[in-house]
């Protein structure tokens, strides 16, 4: 393994490491299977050190321009409800973004606090990513199977947003995904399957956005290049990759269900659970 560059920790972050990381989060940040909860696991399972919450950010943020460009004509009308917002226009756009913005709320606070306390990082642990992909897979799937399909995100109510954003607050938990537990709350209020995703992945631009803002903060404190340079690399991969998973995400939910990622979420929860105990 050819060692490359220096992490935020001063231990030496390999190119494969970074690939690795960068394929992991592309991958599984839009699909209900927890990007989170697979960057936490990795460390764990392997004699690789844990790449750090500024890590994981950079990655999030790789996937966050991969929403922006794939959802670009949605993306224009929550900035154009922005400012009909700032005009003082009641418009569906202006609707649309102040929802937004409602149902983002929640994970902001209940986020924060967790950070703040170090509560977020004593969660990073096989045992609670394991419980949470089991428990949160059979919600996906009993939601998933009792929900209409007639709700489109462009008739979201207060009450929806509220709601979704409350599950969204829950996926703060590693292994419950954040994709996975709006995209539940979403089902069960009758969304089809493609809008639910629309609206999860939208929710997701202030959500990174400002978990983003908080890991500047501390990456602006470091003046070695090769930290900052870690992140640039991570959020590069992490765009390519994320771009064809949203791509491949949005065609196949328009045709099946989402059984696939339950089951998926059952055998690594139980797989996770067995390394642990046995």
């Amino acid at each position: 393994m050819v060692k490359m560059l220096i992490g935020q920790y001063g231990f030496f972050m390999s190119l494969e490491q970074i690939i690795i990381l960068s394929l992991i989060q592309g991958i599984t940040e839009f699909l209900p299977i927890s990007s989170s909860g697979h960057l936490a696991m990795l460390p764990l399972l392997t004699n690789w050190h844990d790449q750090g919450v500024v890590s994981d950010v950079a990655l999030h943020f790789g996937s966050l321009i991969a929403v922006l460009i794939y959802f670009h004509r949605d993306v224009l009308n929550l900035c154009r409800g922005m400012l009909d917002m700032f005009r003082g226009k009641k418009t569906q756009n202006r609707r649309l973004f102040l929802l937004i913005i409602v149902a983002t709320i929640p994970v902001f606070i209940v986020g924060f606090i967790l950070k703040k306390t170090g509560v977020i990082d004593d969660l990073r642990n096989l045992q609670v990513i394991a419980w949470a992909n089991i428990i949160f897979a059979v919600l996906l799937y009993v939601f998933d199977r009792i929900g209409k399909q007639v709700q489109s995100y462009q008739n979201l109510t207060t009450k929806d947003a509220i709601l979704i954003g409350l599950a969204q607050v829950i996926a703060l938990i590693p292994g419950s995904s954040r994709s996975g537990t709006t995209m539940t709350m979403a089902r069960l209020l009758g969304f089809k399957r493609d809008e639910a995703a629309r609206f999860s992945m939208l929710m997701s631009i202030p959500t990174i956005l400002g978990a983003t803002l908080l890991a500047l903060l501390d990456l602006s404190k470091e003046t070695d290049i090769n930290i900052q340079l870690d992140a640039v690399m991570m959020a590069g991969f992490s765009f390519i990759v994320a771009l064809v998973s949203i791509w491949g995400l949005m065609a196949l939910l328009k045709r099946m269900s989402m059984a696939p990622f339950v089951i998926y979420r059952l055998v690594l929860g139980t797989a996770l659970l067995i390394y642990i105990y046995m």
